[in-house]
């Protein structure tokens, strides 16, 4: 299984957002919301990813994060897109120059 993790950007009372690695590198960003009894899953992923590499990590969202979370649910519906990174746009800049606050720490 390729070494996918997810490290975690945001965290709402009713979401989650993750940016999804793959030996050190960026491959996608998933966005989790709890909407009991289902729980609604975006992941968008590169075009270099395989279906296998999709269906790897769809499983570890099921396995690793939903069920960590221990809420009661009936239903995990993930929604699936395949593209390439276009950047992050902001509508304000960050007081801090070019690097965002996390970045710089």
């Amino acid at each position: 299984m390729p070494g996918f993790y997810f490290q975690r950007e945001t965290r709402t009372p009713n979401s989650e957002c993750y940016t999804v690695i793959e030996e050190a590198s960026p491959v996608g960003r998933l966005d989790i919301h709890y909407a009991s009894p289902v729980v609604h899953a975006t992941l968008i992923v590169s075009e270099s990813l395989t279906q296998e590499g999709i269906q790897d990590i769809v499983e570890m969202i099921d396995e690793d994060l939903i069920d960590a979370v221990g809420i009661d649910r009936q239903e995990l519906i993930v929604h699936v897109h395949q593209g390439r990174d276009l950047g992050v746009f902001a509508h304000n800049e960050w007081p801090w120059g070019d690097e965002h606050p996390e970045e710089g720490a």
